[in-house]
C-alpha cells in the first residue's frame, strides 16, 4: 500500500487504527440495535463503555497523529490535489469530533445504565458518523497515506512512531 522506501511502522500503525475504528463503529451499530430491541443490560453497558473509551481516546489521538505527522507533508507538497485532500481531511476531523460530541452523551448514558436517550435518534446520528468516517478513511488510504509515504520516504519516521506510541502509553496510565 505504501512506498517500500518508507519505514512501515508509522503507516501500518495508522492503518491498524483505521481497522479498529471500523471495528468500533460496527460494535456501536450492533449495540444500538441491541439496546433498541432488548434494552440495557450489564453486557450492553460494558460494550458501551469500551466503545466510548475508544472514541474518546485512541480515535482522537489518531487524528492528532495525522495532523502532526502526516498532513504537514501533504500541505507542503505544492500539489493542489494533495493540498486540497489534506485540508479536507483536517476539516473532516472537525466534523467527526462534532458528530461524536453529539453521540457521546447517549453512549455514556448507556455505559452508565441510563436509558434516557432515543435509540432511533442515536441510530440516525450514527449513520452520519459512520458515513463520514468511512469516506474519510478511504481518502486517507487511497491518497493521503500513499502521498505522505512518498514525501516522507527520505525522512526517518521512527521518531514519529515512538511519539505516537508514547502518547498512547501516557494516556493509558492517566486513564
Amino acid at each position: 500500500m505504501h512506498a517500500d522506501s518508507t519505514p512501515p511502522g508509522v503507516f501500518e500503525f495508522l492503518d491498524a487504527t483505521h481497522r479498529r475504528v471500523d471495528q468500533h463503529l460496527k460494535r456501536l451499530r450492533l449495540l444500538v440495535d441491541r439496546i433498541a430491541a432488548d434494552g440495557l443490560d450489564h453486557a450492553a453497558q460494558k460494550e458501551a463503555r469500551e466503545v466510548l473509551d475508544f472514541f474518546n481516546s485512541e480515535a482522537r489521538q489518531h487524528h492528532l497523529d495525522e495532523e502532526k505527522h502526516i498532513f504537514p507533508a501533504l500541505l507542503a507538497s505544492g500539489d493542489d490535489k494533495v493540498v486540497h485532500a489534506a485540508r479536507s481531511l483536517t476539516q473532516d476531523h472537525g466534523w467527526l469530533e462534532e458528530n461524536w460530541l453529539y453521540i457521546e452523551p447517549m453512549v455514556e448514558a448507556a455505559a452508565d445504565g441510563n436509558g434516557w436517550f432515543d435509540t432511533t435518534e442515536l441510530a440516525s446520528a450514527l449513520d452520519v458518523f459512520e458515513a463520514l468516517y468511512n469516506d474519510h478513511i478511504v481518502l486517507e488510504e487511497s491518497l493521503a497515506y500513499p502521498e505522505a509515504s512518498k514525501r516522507l520516504a527520505q525522512t526517518d519516521t521512527s521518531g514519529m512512531g515512538r511519539e505516537m506510541a508514547a502518547r498512547r502509553a501516557r494516556l493509558k496510565k492517566e486513564g
